[in-house]
């Protein structure tokens, strides 16, 4: 795995881009010299004629870039097809992102395992599930023999129901 040098003042920095942008914005970076990060992986996509492996970001409408800020890089970055902002938890400071995180991510994709897009979750969140015969229930998240289950709570019974759930199903409500 190929680590970067962060003693010349450069840092990873999430680069958000219009939807469905990404692979277009990652070209262009590419093209521009400027290093870059677009996690993504392969999944079975169906349609009502075929089914098809494609390749989809795990982070839609986000890339990381390594670049020195406020410098021409910097500038290119900005001025790349697709590419809307750098985030940035403070107004007019792009937040950099730690190496550590870069590099468990790139390991977490080479590894070859099946990967499961969860939001922030945390044990005992409320969500609602956004998509499947679920659709529009609102519950709490629990984890149970490394699952992630969705349970819908009955207060006065002092009960609850769960079921297996997907992460991309489900939302922060």
């Amino acid at each position: 795995m190929e680590r970067m040098n962060a003693g010349l003042n450069h840092n990873w920095y999430a680069l958000y881009v219009k939807s469905r942008h990404e692979f277009i914005a990652q070209a262009e970076l590419i093209h521009k010299g400027i290093n870059n990060f677009l996690p993504s992986a392969r999944k079975l996509s169906q349609w009502k004629d075929r089914k098809k492996n494609i390749e989809f970001p795990l982070f839609p409408g986000y890339l990381f870039v390594f670049i020195q800020a406020y410098t021409e890089d910097y500038l290119k970055v900005l001025k790349t097809r697709g590419v809307v902002n750098l985030l940035s938890l403070e107004p007019g400071a792009p937040t950099p992102i730690p190496q550590e995180e870069i590099d468990s991510l790139r390991i977490l994709i080479e590894s070859g395992q099946n990967i499961d897009i969860f939001p922030q979750l945390k044990e005992g969140a409320r969500v609602r599930v956004k998509k499947g015969p679920l659709s529009g229930a609102i519950g709490t998240v629990v984890e149970r023999d490394e699952q992630h289950l969705f349970v819908v709570n009955i207060d006065i019974l002092g009960r609850s129901v769960g079921v297996k759930i997907y992460a991309d199903d489900i939302e922060v409500d």
